[in-house]
């Protein structure tokens, strides 16, 4: 798009709320943030008019898996009884091990669709599916290019079907982030391993050492459900934080997602070694794992941010999640005050992916952001702007998108995929899938 001048009648910065307040945006970065009367107009200049509309930062997406879009719904006959159960009788021999290059292909296009009208611009993904690799990142990264997000995929490596197989997910990160780990690029990776329990020491060590050489973060899920710690015990007689720590694995560019049964000791050790990690409220909730400590986290200023694991991608419903199950929990309302939860969902999410220049309206950041409608019943103001935004706005509130200084969503019409054929797609793939033959 060519350099733009974008008026709002509403403007949500890292200071609150501004009245009458637009951006202009040169190339793919934000440039100047001022009262709209003040902003110089050159002649070549597109002015964008947004009425009735808080111009915002994009959402942050922390953990998606694109992948898990095929399952929403899916019936099968298993009981699932806790944790490991749903891992081993549904999880992984339902879904991922039967995922092939076509259908990475068809959810990864339809989890675009899903995040871009959430109001999501950065998202970061791990695909699980032992039977995809090699080659599966770059499908994915072709298709989110196509729909112009931003994107930091990886595939997650771990030995639970064989060391090989567990080598061939290593090369499928390395080789990615050679190729891709460039300032400019839309789409990046990240190297990403599953658990202790399908991964031995060894392994994490040669994985660490891979994202060192590399200078790229490296991701783990930590302690999701009461199974990790209790096998952790049983196995090294450590929790889990602590025999990463012994492993020398912890870090400033390592990124933990879930983090639900976390003991004080182990959170210290993670504030301690710079670790990040990603909140993921209502996947928590589906597979019983408990209430994360995040209330916790965020005292300690761990960078922590949100994500949807591809369960529930509407991000508004996320956190709500964050906003309310904390609340219930402690029995206390006044934890994670809505301004807290909106920071873990913007740039306090894309610190936590390691990133300062997105998630944020600023001077020199870049130009990802989004127009909610607040034609709404009772008034925004500034004291109410997050608790409005958070409780009682939706995705079909999201007007326009715009990622790398481009629209991709335009008063509410998709611009970069076709929403119904994508939808069919998904579908008719789902309907075979489910079929289980």
């Amino acid at each position: 798009m060519a350099d733009a001048i974008i008026k709002s009648d509403y403007l949500l910065l890292e200071d609150g709320l501004k009245s009458n307040w637009g951006v202009r945006i040169e190339k793919n970065r934000i440039v100047e943030v001022a009262p709209n009367e003040n902003i110089k107009i050159k002649h070549d200049d597109k002015i964008i008019n947004f009425k009735n509309k808080i111009l915002a930062p994009g959402f942050i997406n922390g953990h998606m898996h694109m992948y898990g879009v095929l399952a929403h719904g899916i019936i099968v006959e298993t009981m699932v009884s806790e944790f490991s159960s749903f891992l081993e009788d549904f999880w992984w021999p339902y879904v991922e091990n039967r995922l092939n290059h076509q259908l990475v292909k068809i959810t990864t296009r339809w989890a675009c669709v899903e995040m871009i009208k959430s109001g999501i611009t950065t998202f970061m993904d791990v695909l699980e599916g032992p039977n995809t690799i090699p080659g599966v990142l770059d499908i994915e990264a072709e298709v989110i290019q196509k729909a112009g997000m931003r994107g930091i995929v990886s595939f997650e490596a771990c030995q639970r079907v064989n060391k090989e197989n567990g080598e061939l997910g290593l090369k499928e990160n390395a080789d990615f982030i050679r190729k891709n780990n460039k300032p400019d690029n839309l789409v990046q990776g990240m190297m990403s391993v599953h658990t202790l329990f399908t991964a031995d020491k060894d392994y994490l060590i040669q994985a660490k050492k891979i994202a060192d050489e590399l200078r790229c973060d490296i991701h783990m899920h930590l302690s999701e459900s009461v199974y990790e710690p209790n096998w952790s015990i049983e196995k090294y007689g450590k929790r889990p934080v602590e025999v990463y720590n012994e492993l020398n694995f912890l870090g400033p560019n390592v990124l933990a997602s879930q983090g639900v049964q976390l003991e004080p000791d182990e959170i210290n050790i993670l504030d301690k070694k710079g670790v990040r990690l990603i909140h993921m409220p209502l996947s928590n909730c589906e597979v019983g794992g408990g209430i994360a400590p995040i209330p916790a986290l965020l005292a300690k200023g761990i960078k922590t941010g949100l994500g949807t694991d591809g369960y529930i991608n509407n991000f508004f419903e996320v956190m709500r999640g964050a906003f309310l199950i904390h609340k219930a929990y402690h029995q206390n309302p006044m934890i994670m005050p809505a301004k807290d939860v909106y920071k873990m969902a913007t740039n306090g999410g894309a610190k936590a992916l390691g990133r300062n220049d997105i998630g944020l309206i600023k001077v020199g950041c870049l130009a990802d952001l989004i127009a909610i409608n607040i034609d709404t019943p009772t008034p925004i103001n500034s004291k109410n702007v997050y608790d409005q935004l958070i409780l009682f706005r939706n995705p079909n509130d999201v007007t326009d998108v715009m990622i790398d200084g481009k629209f991709v969503l335009k008063n509410g019409e998709l611009l970069t995929i076709d929403e119904e054929k994508t939808k069919a797609e998904i579908r008719a793939a789902a309907k075979k899938f489910w079929k289980l033959n």
